[in-house]
């Protein structure tokens, strides 16, 4: 008996799900709009200066894409390179993934807040009511920051168990906080976006 592959095996990009050079850079406008359009439903922000967007295939196809026309990528290997590097940004049914931005426009204030906000990313917290909240696992693939200063970019997972899913997906409150001493801030998602995010689990 032959065994169905897994949800997070087929979820994965694979290289006939891209498209190629020349094909992306005649769709690329249209492809775009359709993206930041899906991007725009999928984007938290958590007070003025964090803004996470969850990311999903779509997101990450959309990178993907982005990196092999700029460096114009079109054999075999750099574009499973490619595959490989952005692969774990998309969520696998269980959780969710969310790239992470630290914003200020003044150089000299981001220079400074970065500074203080050393360790942020992993004092970032995901509840759903009735349940212990998640801290969110931060920068699988490499350290971003260092003892001096936090990156301005981090990439998130937040595991979710049986039980958060179903609740979540049922209507349960559901809230994004930082836990920072430097910055303690807490939003409830709206039911739009919870809606709109529950269409990440399997």
């Amino acid at each position: 008996m032959n065994t169905p592959p897994s949800t997070h095996i087929m979820n994965k990009l694979q290289r006939h799900d891209l498209l190629t050079l020349e094909a992306y850079a005649a769709q690329r406008n249209e492809f775009r709009a359709r993206v930041m359009a899906h991007k725009k439903s999928r984007i938290v922000h958590l007070g003025e200066h964090l803004t996470f967007v969850f990311e999903d295939r779509l997101t990450i196809q959309y990178q993907v894409q982005e990196m092999l026309r700029i460096e114009r990528i079109f054999e075999a290997s750099g574009i499973n390179d490619e595959l490989e590097a952005y692969n774990p940004l998309i969520p696998d049914g269980k959780n969710l993934k969310a790239t992470l931005f630290v914003e200020y426009e003044d150089v000299e204030e981001r220079r400074r807040e970065l500074a203080r906000l050393t360790g942020i990313e992993h004092d970032i917290v995901l509840a759903v009511a009735g349940h212990a909240p998640v801290t969110a696992v931060a920068d699988e693939d490499m350290d971003r920051s260092t003892e001096e200063k936090t990156a301005a970019v981090h990439f998130l997972r937040f595991e979710l168990d049986d039980g958060m899913i179903k609740d979540w997906k049922t209507g349960a409150a559901v809230t994004l906080a930082s836990m920072h001493s430097g910055m303690r801030k807490q939003v409830t998602f709206s039911e739009a976006l919870r809606k709109t995010l529950a269409a990440d689990f399997t």
